[in-house]
């Protein structure tokens, strides 16, 4: 019998890795042999090798949407990308392929479609990214979380199926957390997250408005790399970054404060946790965590703070207003179906092997 052989691909930032971490289970129990297609020096890398899961390196550049020298120099990165892709294909023989995004999946996509092995790709965010558009006429299927985002697709091609979630987020204990941050259980938690680069203007809404905070909420922010703590304070905890305890966490948290990465607000609903969004700009990316967040909002599970003009004070008096209209959220959010979506990639993966 014909060994199931799956490519696991995408990177660059953690949105891009760890919606694939959650496929694994569920690929192992129905007998799937998995490999990831990484970059060298990514992020991705770390995450994969921590599931034991062989790892594949290839060249990748990124492709702009505007002029720069570094298009030039990358576009032989990403055909000596595309050369190791089409060795990997003639070596591992892949039954099918999974791209989650990132300039390293193109190459990978592209060298599948070459030797006729179907792909699926999965666009986390409402408007396809650059990686997706260019891989799109060489997928199968392609899976997607909003339901807004069908609109941009092929509708031959199109699968709505939400966004994986890993099942360890399930498995948190409040009172660890708790421990963890040396909180007392005399006020509510809020849990400020940032994405896995972290976020200046939040990081320092927050330091601003950590007194009025600090009055009715205990805080526990995780500010990512290079994050200045503002010295140790009763009921503040800062983290720079948390993985194993990332579980524990979540579930002391009563609201959390986050930009609008897809992946976290999938883990969000998933959990059932009210947020506060506040949206990366169109000035510092293409404006996908501002739609994001308005189909949060749209749909009862969040509410927006822009960030420009935000400071201290704003901050802390609309966490308090949202505190105060949580419910409502959890109300919304109990209402949907989020914690298939794993099945539903699992389904699509599954039609299309032979």
């Amino acid at each position: 019998m014909k060994t199931k052989k799956i490519l696991l691909t995408g990177g660059g930032t953690a949105g891009h890795v760890t919606p694939n971490i959650a496929l694994i289970p569920g690929l192992k129990a129905q007998g799937f042999e998995i490999h990831y297609v990484g970059t060298r020096k990514g992020m991705e890398r770390g995450l994969i090798e921590k599931t034991g899961l062989p790892y594949h390196c290839i060249s990748a550049g990124k492709l702009r949407r505007y002029f720069d020298l570094k298009n030039f120099t990358d576009l032989f990165r990403i055909t000596f990308g595309l050369l190791q892709s089409l060795v990997l294909m003639l070596k591992l023989r892949p039954s099918i392929i999974f791209s989650k995004g990132g300039f390293v999946s193109c190459p990978v996509v592209w060298a599948a479609w070459c030797f006729g092995i179907p792909v699926v790709i999965h666009e986390s965010d409402i408007t396809p990214g650059l990686a997706n558009k260019l891989s799109m006429r060489f997928a199968k299927k392609i899976c997607y979380s909003f339901p807004e985002t069908e609109t941009y697709l092929p509708p031959a091609k199109r699968e709505g199926t939400g966004l994986p979630v890993r099942d360890e987020l399930f498995m948190g204990d409040a009172r660890r957390g708790k421990e963890l941050c040396g909180f007392s259980d005399d006020k509510p938690v809020v849990m400020v997250i940032g994405g896995s680069l972290g976020a200046q203007a939040i990081n320092e809404a927050v330091r601003g408005g950590l007194d009025k905070l600090l009055e009715d909420f205990n805080v526990c922010h995780i500010c990512g790399s290079g994050g200045k703590a503002p010295g140790s304070r009763p009921g503040y905890c800062q983290f720079e970054y948390i993985n194993e305890e990332l579980p524990d966490v979540f579930a002391m948290a009563d609201m959390v404060i986050s930009r609008s990465g897809a992946t976290t607000l999938f883990e969000l609903l998933a959990l059932r946790k009210p947020a506060l969004l506040i949206p990366l700009g169109t000035a510092a990316s293409r404006g996908d965590q501002i739609l994001n967040a308005q189909s949060f909002e749209k749909q009862g599970y969040a509410k927006i703070l822009l960030q420009d003009g935000i400071t201290g004070a704003i901050l802390a008096d609309t966490v308090r207003q949202f505190y105060d209209q949580r419910n409502e959220c959890i109300d919304a959010m109990s209402k949907a179906e989020s914690s298939k979506a794993a099945d539903r990639v699992l389904e699509v993966i599954k039609g299309l092997v032979k």
